[in-house]
């Protein structure tokens, strides 16, 4: 058995240093430097972890690490079945019985895919890090590699860099149309191009694998990807005893996106249907759909906890495409749309997000709270055009000064008209410039 297994792992090592890196669409995910940690690659199925390995190797490999000092390394194999901690182990001997001159003199790079398929892995990990002279990248689609239980896991020694599914920068350089200027500098065809282009990502959204499909192939596409995430990620991670009820839920937040969810209010609608279930198993399997990366929910921004536990949550899918799946209205709901794109670009700035009611009464789509200690009090429009709709929006943002008086207040907005009469303090913006990171 393990001549077989040391077999097998010497050819895949060969095999990964002899491949060609592949030409994929460079992607801006965000990678904590922090020496002698691991770096956990996390984030929900098909949006693009393994290919973001790969990046990774040729981004090492044109900054000057030769090739045969970076390793990827899948572990889903059938060849592996069965493999234990104990064979890990081989990994390391084969890769130095190959390259002895890189063992304690030069740095090399694993990167390690799927390794969850192994029992154990953590503790090889952890012993690699002390031991070896060893960069060390991790990936999985399976939920026992989220972000939460590679913390646990790990105790401390790994860093994790969430890939989602395209922004809208990455959007554009996938379809070959990235700006080469700041959005300031676009030319009127440039940014009516641009434009054009934002409306195709806001229904087609930024799954890598939906690019250029027809309609009712990303859909079904789309939904294959719910199933995977509802049968493996959820329903038998966590045994799931009403996988029926799970649905149900799934229905209910991907219909409503970027709209309010209420457990209390979902839990009545059931029982008035005859179906019995507990309030904590729903608040349960909402968490379990969030360690998945399908839904992000927003809390009130209160410090009252009882408050934030009475008043509804605001739910985002993790791409805008995901609504069209249970939305039975049949129409495009764009406004839902750019609110979820603005939702993830202020996420992949780094900000801690919550929604507000202000003591008026009014609601701020949201409060977004950097690292570097600012806040921004963001308000999403589909169309200011409207003379209502500008003063209804900006009452909130106007009203919120009172309790942010050091918060930047600002509009985004898919249409934005050339003259417009705000309060004073309020900023509006663009969405394809914020969207292109021009947030000034």
């Amino acid at each position: 058995m393990e001549e077989h297994t040391r077999y097998i792992i010497r050819q895949k090592l060969v095999d990964s240093l002899t491949a060609e890196l592949p030409e994929l669409t460079e992607r801006d995910v965000w990678l904590p430097q922090v020496p002698g940690k691991a770096m956990a690659i996390i984030g929900m199925r098909r949006a693009g972890k393994t290919s973001f390995m790969w990046q990774q190797i040729a981004r090492r490999h044109a900054s000057g690490t030769a090739r045969e000092g970076l390793i990827y390394f899948s572990f889903e194999d059938d060849r592996l079945a069965g493999l234990g901690t104990e064979h890990l182990d081989l990994l390391v001997d084969e890769y130095f019985l190959l390259h002895p001159e890189w063992r304690s003199s030069r740095r090399a790079a694993f990167f390690l895919d799927e390794i969850q398929c192994v029992p154990g892995w953590e503790r090889f990990i952890r012993r690699l890090l002390d031991t070896e002279k060893i960069d060390i990248f991790l990936s999985g689609s399976s939920a026992k590699l989220l972000s939460r239980e590679v913390a646990t896991s790990m105790r401390g020694r790994a860093m994790e860099a969430t890939v989602t599914p395209f922004s809208f920068r990455e959007f554009l350089r996938h379809h070959k149309n990235e700006p080469a200027v700041a959005p300031h500098r676009f030319s009127k065809a440039m940014r009516s191009q641009t434009s054009h282009f934002l409306l195709r990502y806001l229904v087609e959204g930024g799954f890598p694998e939906a690019q250029n499909l027809d309609q009712r192939s990303r859909l079904e596409l789309l939904r294959s990807y719910i199933d995977v995430v509802l049968l493996r990620d959820v329903s038998e991670r966590h045994n799931i005893s009403q996988p029926q009820v799970l649905r149900w839920l799934v229905q209910q937040l991907l219909g409503n996106g970027a709209g309010s969810f209420s457990i209390n209010k979902f839990h009545s609608d059931l029982r008035s249907r005859g179906v019995s279930v507990g309030k904590e198993t729903l608040h349960d399997m909402l968490a379990h759909l969030e360690d998945a990366f399908l839904v992000k929910t927003l809390k009130l921004c209160t410090e009252s906890v009882r408050r934030q536990q009475v008043n509804a949550r605001k739910v985002y899918p993790v791409d805008q495409s995901l609504m069209a799946l249970f939305d039975r209205s049949g129409k495009e709901n764009t406004g839902h749309a750019l609110e979820t794109a603005v939702l993830h670009e202020l996420l992949r700035m780094g900000a801690e997000l919550s929604y507000l009611h202000t003591r008026s009464g009014y609601e701020v789509d949201f409060v977004a709270q950097f690292p570097d200690g600012t806040t921004w009090l963001v308000q999403v429009c589909l169309d200011l055009t409207d003379t209502q709709t500008l003063q209804r929006e900006a009452r909130a943002l106007t009203d919120a000064e009172a309790e942010w008086p050091a918060a930047r207040r600002m509009l985004i907005a898919l249409h934005r008209p050339a003259v417009l009469d705000l309060p004073t303090g309020i900023e509006c913006h663009s969405a394809v410039d914020c969207l292109l990171g021009r947030w000034q």
